[in-house]
């Protein structure tokens, strides 16, 4: 014998209740049995008595009234209607006309919706704006399962990121500007007769800082490493002038794969353009490669340099060392994220963290949602100035100050012939 089909009501006040539990709250099997018997007893008619009933067999936490409210709202729509419609006295039956009976008036509530010309709300959408804020802000990354890191990753991707900027050299007119600009008051005068009616000032123009993105992607980092890809691609599409690369044992550019529109091609592209995945970590050699190569192209104009990584070195520490002193001589804030760092008894002990933190001026944890949001505020709210901003003395030349710049660049890269900087 086949068993009947379940009526529309049963459908939708099921669907009702698997909603809840996935935005985050706790209804067990005996509650969804007792709102079941509940609708026998009540009008289906009438929303008022829906919603008590529902609430009264559904929520056990009053903490979680807010949220069943909006949920109610939101699945039970009227098509035409506000979500606070839920407290007007007017029955279902008189906005839907004559009832046939109580399953007409229940399911309309999902199924009217279909042929109206309101905006759609998906149930990924109903069910995702709770939980994640509520359970996963505070969860670490190392221990989500599959479906919570799909929704984190969609989390990364919808922030907007903000550096803090810089004032260039450059000039701009300006309404109330620092410096008076004496060829556009020459401009507006020639207009008057030669008369200098109106002033008009400039001051210096600002920019964003470029960001340069470094991630370990060794076998340590496994369990962070497709995220914080995530996290370097929001980053190159908020933002406009970031350089991304990623080292195991060697160093590899991935910026030109992270600029790409689709976000799973973009992290595809990406993976298969890194040889050394899930390998060794030598962070000093990758490092002095970075140096050499591209700090001269990407670590001027005041660079924000960002290095993601656990530590864990297995290269030499004294080449960890020059490196980082010599990243940290180059660009305006140097900052390193540590996932190990959420855990209260984490210590930066192992040789290559030991190395790298004294050159580091943020040391900050990447765990969890909540340390993400502490680092898109610390992004903008970077000083003005470099730590240690020292200008150079009255009557100090130019040539001086290049020639000392130069020999504390061979010093930092272990070189003594100047041929192999220009390389």
């Amino acid at each position: 014998m086949s068993r009947a089909a379940p009526s529309p009501v049963v459908e939708n006040l099921v669907l009702f209740v698997r909603v809840l539990r996935r935005s985050g709250l706790a209804v067990s099997v005996g509650q969804s049995v007792d709102f079941m018997r509940a609708m026998k007893w009540i009008d289906l008619g009438e929303r008022d008595q829906v919603f008590h009933a529902a609430r009264a067999t559904l929520v056990s936490r009053c903490e979680d009234l807010d949220l069943f409210s909006h949920l109610f709202d939101l699945f039970w729509r009227v098509p035409g209607k506000i979500a606070g419609a839920r407290r007007r006295p007017a029955s279902l039956a008189l906005r839907h006309g004559p009832r046939s009976s109580r399953n007409l008036s229940l399911t309309s509530f999902s199924t009217a919706r279909a042929g109206s010309h309101e905006p759609q709300v998906e149930l990924s959408d109903r069910s995702g704006a709770y939980s994640d804020l509520e359970v996963l802000q505070h969860k670490d990354f190392g221990a989500m399962t599959e479906e919570e890191l799909h929704e984190v990753r969609r989390l990364i991707a919808q922030t907007r990121w903000r550096v803090s900027q810089r004032r260039t050299r450059r000039m701009v007119c300006r309404q109330r500007g620092e410096r008076l600009d004496l060829r556009g008051v020459l401009r507006r005068a020639s207009r008057r007769g030669g008369t200098a009616i109106e002033l008009a000032w400039r001051s210096r123009k600002v920019k964003q800082r470029p960001v340069v993105l470094l991630a370990d992607i060794s076998g340590s980092m496994e369990r962070y490493s497709r995220l914080v890809l995530q996290l370097f691609y929001s980053l190159s599409h908020s933002l406009r002038d970031v350089e991304s690369f990623v080292f195991g044992t060697r160093l590899t550019r991935v910026t030109p794969h992270l600029r790409l529109r689709n976000a799973d091609r973009a992290l595809t592209e990406a993976s298969r353009e890194v040889l050394d995945w899930s390998g060794g970590t030598r962070i000093g050699e990758s490092l002095h490669a970075f140096n050499r190569v591209w700090s001269r192209r990407i670590l001027r104009r005041g660079a924000v340099v960002l290095i993601v990584s656990d530590g864990w070195d297995r290269g030499n520490s004294e080449l960890l060392k020059r490196a980082m002193r010599f990243l940290r001589d180059r660009c305006h804030r140097l900052v390193w994220l540590n996932p190990l760092l959420g855990s209260r008894r984490y210590e930066p002990i192992v040789a290559g963290m030991a190395a790298a933190l004294p050159f580091v001026d943020d040391f900050l944890p990447v765990h969890n949602l909540r340390s993400l949001e502490g680092l898109a505020s610390h992004l903008a709210s970077l000083p003005e100035r470099a730590r240690g901003f020292v200008s150079a003395p009255r009557g100090t030349r130019r040539s001086n100050l290049r020639t000392s710049e130069r020999k504390s660049t061979m010093a930092a890269l272990g070189s003594t012939n100047p041929r192999e900087l220009n390389r």
